[in-house]
């Protein structure tokens, strides 16, 4: 299919009669082509298609089309009879009343062209450069950032059912591809253990024999393994199948075998980290991870928006990264992202899993960027306790590389290294018989063969950290902070409008396209009530809360 750039073409004189008859106040999608035209050109996606062959549909009109079927929530099919049927969407689109519209599965070969050319960005950045060329964003001296979780499109199984149901998976594809070896390899009473789905309902109850069939179904896996791998029989392109090389990295994860060939279950301890662990065989990608009462198996959506009073509250970038990606890691990579759009703040608020003493200094140096958010206090003993003297009330001298105690006394080595999660710090240890004998040491530290040990940041990280930890108490801090809470609204749109936490798709690369196209139908949303000055909903208050204020 080939792409032949048209210019836009302008709506049909009946199509806008019949469409502003019926719509005199307008729809969402009406106004969208009102007040943008259309914030895409065929020239956008001129990569996306061959330059030769059959022309098809016009690129912005699918564009146009995926954008408006996440704001109705729409399925591909609903979309295209969409296409066909609803005035205000021939308005939006250009079409004539009788245009037959599209199939629906030339929607679903946009959106994968979208994520094989990795150019799936293009649909938030074209709509937030329009409104920037229109002049609706300017100033946009805050914005805020917090994160949220996201399901895969998956069922929650257990570790019986994984290895169960992966070994299955790869059972069914080499019987599509190769049944007479594979009717040479199994046994009659496979048949009876994988045909069908395997369910926990299905599966022993007691813990015994659960263990005596995951050992089983083990025993089963390694022996289809070696049957691939090692038979000469068996072509090498039976390694390349997807669901082969799953069963065998699945197999690596829960398995293990001893010096004699004996086949284990690996124990908690001697599993993979959560971050390489595959969690089902049908989606290799997503992960496990837990945030305080929640747990899931799926990815996490970053969401930044500028929340200046005097622009409109559009999203200005999305990342989508694994379930197990810390948040602190995409402080950085969001800044880069803003200053490539030119919608970098002055301001970013975000909660304390963005902030880290990097990120403060970072932030300043780079972009320009005072980050904005509580940083994790001082959790040493020393800190917690009343009279304890934490490393806030030891004197760093950075010029002389020495510190000073409250007692006085000076230390006896400055070291830099490196710690287990590969930052640089600053070792500073004291002499031992000075502690040792201190009157303030039960105050200072329960060392009984080494004198008091401070592990600091670098000296601008250091200092950095110092003053947000003390800025943070501040009215004037908690003043600024409060703003933060507003992007929990976005969050609650998103989820309860838009299906954000939910994957639509399969694989990041997928699921990482739907946010971004969830969070383009949000700004065309909110930016077509700001534009017809439409306040933003109060805050619900309950009858009962209310007693409180009347009063």
């Amino acid at each position: 299919m080939s792409l032949i750039p048209q210019p836009i073409a302008p709506i049909p004189q009946r199509t806008a009669s019949v469409a502003r008859n019926a719509f005199p106040k307008g729809t969402i999608v009406m106004h969208l082509r009102d007040e943008l035209d259309s914030p895409y050109g065929d020239e956008d996606f001129l990569d996306l298609f061959s330059r030769r062959g059959q022309p098809g549909w016009s690129a912005w009109r699918l564009a146009m089309i995926t954008v408006m079927q996440y704001i109705s929530d729409l399925t591909d099919r609903q979309a295209a009879d969409a296409v066909r049927g609803r005035i205000d969407w021939k308005y939006a689109l250009s079409l004539e009343l009788e245009d037959p519209g599209i199939d629906a599965s030339v929607l679903s070969e946009f959106r994968q062209r979208l994520v094989n050319a990795r150019v799936e960005q293009k649909l938030l950045d074209k709509l937030l450069a329009r409104c920037i060329e229109k002049g609706w964003l300017r100033g946009h001296r805050q914005q805020r950032t917090d994160s949220t979780h996201v399901s895969a499109a998956i069922r929650n199984i257990n570790r019986l059912e994984l290895i169960g149901e992966t070994l299955r998976a790869a059972l069914n594809s080499l019987a599509a591809v190769a049944p007479n070896w594979l009717s040479s390899v199994v046994s009659p009473d496979w048949f009876d253990r994988y045909s069908r789905r395997v369910e926990d309902y299905r599966l022993p109850e007691s813990k015994d024999e659960r263990h005596l069939l995951a050992l089983t179904i083990g025993a089963d896996g390694h022996h289809l393994l070696n049957a691939i791998y090692a038979d000469c029989d068996a072509p090498d392109w039976y390694w390349e199948i997807p669901a082969v090389e799953v069963l065998r990295q699945v197999w690596i994860q829960q398995f293990y075998l001893d010096a004699r060939g004996q086949l284990y279950l690996r124990e908690n301890q001697g599993k993979p980290p959560a971050a390489q662990q595959i969690c089902s065989p049908y989606e290799i990608e997503a992960r496990f991870s837990r945030k305080r009462s929640s747990s899931w198996v799926g990815y996490k959506v970053h969401l930044t928006e500028i929340c200046d009073r005097t622009s409109p509250h559009l999203i200005t970038h999305v990342e989508t990264t694994s379930a197990t990606t810390a948040d602190c890691t995409l402080t950085q990579p969001i800044h880069q992202a803003l200053k490539e759009k030119d919608l970098v703040p002055k301001e970013h608020i975000v909660d304390t899993a963005y902030i880290d003493a990097p990120e403060l200094v970072n932030s300043k140096q780079i972009h320009d960027i005072e980050l904005i958010g509580p940083v994790l206090p001082d959790s040493s003993w020393q800190a917690l306790s009343p009279d304890g003297l934490d490393r806030a009330k030891f004197e760093i001298n950075w010029d002389e590389q020495s510190a000073r105690c409250p007692q006085g006394h000076l230390s006896k080595s400055w070291e830099r290294t490196v710690d287990r999660r590969g930052q640089q710090t600053v070792k500073i240890v004291f002499p031992y018989k000075t502690c040792q004998a201190c009157p303030l040491k039960e105050r200072c530290t329960k060392a009984k063969k080494a004198g008091r040990t401070l592990t600091l940041r670098p000296q601008q990280q250091h200092d950095a950290l110092q003053v947000a930890r003390a800025y943070q108490k501040s009215d004037d801090f908690k003043q600024r902070y409060a703003v933060r809470a507003g992007i929990e609204g976005t969050l609650s749109q998103g989820i309860r409008a838009f299906g954000l936490r939910r994957c639509r798709y399969r694989g990041i690369a997928k699921t990482r396209l739907q946010h971004i196209i969830t969070a383009t139908a949000i700004n065309v949303v909110r930016l077509v009530n700001w534009l017809q000055e439409r306040p933003f909903s109060e805050t619900k208050i309950s009858h009962f809360a209310r007693l409180a204020n009347t009063g």
